[in-house]
């Protein structure tokens, strides 16, 4: 997507527009709980199969009882979140303008939270306070438990929007009288308890409980003594990509999702459930079904991760150094910027939305170590070029709509949307 230099924004959507998409997003959206299922179905440490309606019945064979019941695994994750985020010491960062002038300041401080949750946890699981497998044993409930978060989440915020009476771009309630609509897209942009802002704390929720049940499912596998090579891979991919997120993380505070999607059920289900639970399908697939990649499979892969991580970070980088700062290199060269407002250098002169590319690159890299047996393990792959595709056709009519003439220049001069060459 090109970028504007002053990093402000403006949106233009009709209701029906955003009913419709609304619509078909719950529809497809919903799939994610069997599809993510299937993946623990397959999976014999599990149980065998077993069906959504009973995940909260007892499962012969699953795990004893341990006096740990999954809402008190979620109240303490959130409230640790809650906590660290407040008190522990973190880069204050701006965000981008709003409409009204004001900006949001944001403390980044998410990969010092992530190092010592990982290290307290390691301690406790050390002294025989925790077991390792804790998250794992509970896979199916910790999913629709966290459904069910999301669901009452969504309609807190719902009614709090709607009863908001607040003036500032960040708080002002966007009530369009469609319920799909607003329960979807949410009513306001940046809604906030005690202090904490619960868009960018719920990305960070989702990005640390991704990590945490890779680690609990790495921790399963440790009970088998042959550990395969495609698990190590998986689970080495998502280490580094989630390491990178939080060093990276004043990044996300100029994405889209942050400065313009108000917060609704699609973005609280998505970073709550959609993140943690989808994104480690790979790693239960893998937990129950053994596949040994030859080393040129294995290099290969790891070809495709690094590609896909350079273009991905790469483009985001020079997206956020641009909004920043216009005049910032891109490549040791003066960036090249049509109508004074529009990006055309880098990654940004390749395609119109490079970054799309890393991001398809990387999750095709977390599913390639499975192996071509199942469908299973690249349902997030597909889910994510599908939603790319149409979200790449959205951007592209908003910028046509505000940027008019120059838009049409950039198309010109960068014809290639994802893909070079082909499409």
């Amino acid at each position: 997507m090109a970028l504007y230099a002053n990093g402000t924004f403006t949106t233009t959507k009709s209701s029906t527009e955003l009913a419709f998409i609304g619509g078909i997003l719950i529809a497809t959206g919903s799939a994610i709980i069997p599809s993510t299922a299937t993946g623990w179905l397959e999976n014999p440490y599990n149980g065998g199969p077993k069906t959504a309606i009973s995940i909260h019945g007892d499962v012969e064979g699953v795990r004893e009882d341990d006096g740990i019941d999954e809402v008190a695994l979620l109240v303490s994750f959130f409230t640790y979140l809650a906590f660290v985020g407040s008190v522990l010491p973190g880069k204050l960062v701006p965000g981008v303008a709003l409409p009204d002038g004001t900006r949001l300041h944001y403390r980044c401080n998410g990969l010092l939270s992530l190092i010592l949750l990982v290290a307290l946890l390691g301690t406790g699981v050390w002294m025989e306070f925790v077991s390792p497998t804790v998250i794992s044993d509970r896979g199916l409930e910790l999913l629709s438990t966290t459904f069910i978060f999301s669901f009452l989440v969504t309609l807190v915020l719902y009614l709090a929007g709607c009863k908001s009476h607040a003036q500032s771009s960040s708080l002002k309630p966007h009530v369009t009288g469609n319920i799909i609509d607003d329960w979807w897209f949410g009513i306001q942009l940046n809604p906030h308890l005690m202090g904490i802002d619960l868009k960018f704390f719920f990305v960070r929720a989702g990005m640390m409980g991704w990590l945490l049940i890779n680690l609990s499912v790495l921790a399963k596998c440790f009970q088998d003594p042959d550990l395969s090579r495609s698990m190590i891979l998986y689970q080495l991919f998502c280490v580094l990509y989630i390491l990178d997120y939080f060093f990276y993380e004043e990044y996300m505070t100029s994405t889209w999702d942050i400065i313009a999607e108000r917060l609704g059920f699609m973005l609280v289900f998505g970073d709550l459930v959609w993140i943690p639970f989808t994104f480690s399908i790979q790693a239960w697939w893998l937990l129950g079904n053994k596949v040994e990649l030859t080393k040129a499979a294995a290099i290969a892969n790891c070809f495709v991760f690094i590609i896909g991580y350079l273009v991905f970070r790469g483009a985001n980088k020079q997206k956020h150094d641009f909004k920043k700062n216009p005049k910032v290199l891109i490549w040791g060269r003066p960036p090249k910027v049509i109508g004074g407002k529009l990006l055309a250098s880098g990654y940004w002169g390749i395609a119109r939305h490079s970054n799309y590319l890393g991001d398809l690159l990387v999750a095709l890299s977390f599913s390639l170590p499975c192996g071509i047996s199942s469908p299973v393990p690249y349902f997030y792959p597909l889910y994510l070029l599908i939603l790319l595709i149409w979200r790449e056709r959205r951007d592209e009519s908003r910028c046509a709509e505000k940027y008019r003439e120059v838009w049409a220049e950039y198309c010109k001069l960068v014809p290639w949307r994802i893909l070079p060459y082909i499409y």
